[in-house]
């Protein structure tokens, strides 16, 4: 009687490497979502930098008095995931707030970025602000 040589995987043995390639994804994909969203979002942290040490210089050099308008400096350079960064006054403290474009990696225009600057002792210290949208969405 002949012998037959056969090569190659059975049906099974395709199914399971299919499952197992279906439970690595599962668990994989929500790790991979929130790492995109928080990498996304440290580019937002990153474009308030520039705004921030604006203000410090100011505070520094004119007093909190002197610096109750800065606009947009030419230096300020943002990323495509940046709609706008501003500067404002609310009462004695300074905000900085950064806008996200549109939808990219879960984040939306809600989640905008709000660092408040308040003065003390002469010193300007820098907090995330509370109606930051960044702190309801866990990415700050």
């Amino acid at each position: 009687m002949r012998q037959l040589n056969i090569k190659g995987f059975t049906l099974i043995e395709l199914m399971m490497v299919v499952a197992i390639i279906g439970v690595l994804a599962a668990v994989a994909l929500p790790s991979y979502q929130g790492y995109a969203a928080r990498a996304t979002y440290a580019e937002l942290i990153a474009a308030a930098a520039p705004a921030r040490t604006s203000v410090d210089i100011c505070v520094q050099t004119r007093g909190p008095e002197g610096c109750t308008s800065i606009s947009a400096q030419d230096g300020w350079s943002v990323s495509a995931q940046v709609e706008s960064v501003a500067v404002s006054m609310d009462e004695q403290d300074f905000l900085v707030t950064v806008t996200p474009t549109g939808s990219h990696a879960g984040i939306t225009t809600d989640d905008n970025y709000i660092l408040r600057g308040v003065v003390s002792s002469g010193t300007l210290l820098w907090s995330t602000d509370a109606d930051s949208g960044c702190l309801a969405s866990g990415l700050c």
